[in-house]
């Protein structure tokens, strides 16, 4: 029986480390990296000006600034000078996602915001996702942010998610790599398929993801920048009804709902990502640079 049963113990070792390495080989194949460790197409993205307004871009967990390369360009155009850096620990090997914390994700957005606002009169956030949760607990607690536009933002987590990412220091050493669900984050195929993320999830990201979210739900009575928030009806991450107790709880005295419509949760690459880059340009445009043809009184809109 013993050596049956180191046998079996040996086997379950083998499997153990076999399937990160596992994970890691094929992220390496999908998406190489480039000479400085990062997914190549993944790194920051940085549209200077001078004498300009400032955009600060922040991307969503598991994701790179990719998917925001297309707004920026939008605001670039608009006359912005625009930054959307790579956080803590994404658009990297695997094992570097595994090494993450919200600490640091937090400390990334205090720094890029800092250095831009260095020499930019102003500096306006634009949060997707993560993004949008790590931009709410900054304006809070930073009052000079002049306007905020919050992206699907990912205030709230499933009761379920919630659970198993509170717990995950007790099955962290047996699903080292997961899957993160996100076949359905973008209808558009071909926006999906130029996508830079993994598609995995490690438990300490996820941790680090929930820290973030109880942070962002504490921090909503605090915003007092002017706030739009731009959320479809078909999200596959966020329900209607969390998006509006998320809105409902924010803050600020002056906020904007808008409902987009065949879109999941990355709206900025999904159909009708253009209509989300007019929306935001505007806001921008109405708050930093006082420019006419402010948006409709009514608080809540549809795009069509």
């Amino acid at each position: 029986m013993l050596p049956a049963a180191l046998a079996v113990i040996a086997a379950i070792a083998l499997a153990r480390s076999a399937y990160p390495r596992y994970f890691e080989r094929r992220a390496l194949k999908r998406l190489p990296l480039g000479p400085d460790g990062i997914v190549m197409g993944a790194g920051t993205i940085d549209l200077p000006r001078d004498k300009a307004h400032g955009a600060l871009l922040l991307h969503g967990a598991g994701d790179t600034p990719q998917v925001l390369a297309g707004l920026a360009t939008s605001l670039y155009a608009r006359g912005y000078s625009v930054r959307a850096p790579l956080l803590s620990g994404h658009g990297r090997s695997l094992s570097s996602f595994a090494a993450v914390s919200s600490s640091q994700w937090h400390d990334d957005v205090r720094r890029e915001y800092a250095s831009m606002l260095a020499t930019h009169d102003s500096v306006a956030i634009v949060g997707l996702s993560m993004g949008g949760a790590l931009a709410v607990r900054f304006a809070a607690d930073e009052k000079s942010v002049p306007a905020l536009v919050l992206l699907a933002p990912y205030v709230t987590m499933p009761a379920l998610v919630r659970r198993v990412a509170a717990r995950s220091a007790l099955w962290r050493s047996a699903f080292p790599y997961f899957s993160s669900g996100g076949s359905q984050s973008i209808h558009d195929p071909d926006a999906a398929a130029r996508g830079l993320g993994h598609g995995v999830f490690t438990p300490t990201a996820l941790h680090a993801l929930y820290d973030v979210v109880v942070a962002a739900e504490k921090a909503l009575p605090g915003v007092t920048a002017p706030t739009m928030m731009i959320q479809s009806r078909e999200d596959n991450r966020i329900s209607i009804e969390s998006a509006r107790r998320t809105f409902e709880r924010l803050g600020a005295s002056e906020k904007r709902l808008i409902w987009t419509e065949g879109a999941g949760h990355v709206i900025t690459v999904d159909f009708g990502h253009e209509e989300v880059f007019e929306l935001t340009g505007k806001w921008l445009d109405h708050h930093l640079r006082a420019a006419g043809g402010g948006l409709p009184e009514s608080n809540e809109g549809s795009v069509r």
